[in-house]
């Protein structure tokens, strides 16, 4: 059953696996708690932490959190190239069919 054309799922293949490689490198890198992402951790600045150690207690959760967050859309995202890849099998074999 084809549900898009050559094109679309040509474009849905290409989106999916650069969004493959992103988030999985994201994931690395929010796992050994690359400095460059604290910017993204969203730690309230409210929040009066009373010693380092709380700090980097909840800095830890986040970054892990965050990892495992791009993991998850990583995976989709190979949902998504599935599904792109055989519409765009399905739209090449009734091609060379006719």
């Amino acid at each position: 059953m084809k549900i898009c054309g050559p094109k679309l799922s040509l474009c849905g293949i290409i989106i999916s696996i650069w969004g493959i490689i992103q988030l999985v490198l994201m994931g690395f890198f929010y796992y050994i708690h690359s400095v460059a992402l604290i910017d993204d951790l969203n730690i309230s600045e409210e929040h009066k932490f009373k010693n380092p150690a709380e700090f980097y207690s909840a800095a830890d959760k986040l970054y892990y959190l965050n990892a495992y967050n791009c993991w998850i859309a990583a995976c989709l995202y190979i949902f998504t190239l599935v599904f792109s890849g055989h519409q765009f099998y399905m739209n090449n074999r009734n091609t060379m069919s006719l």
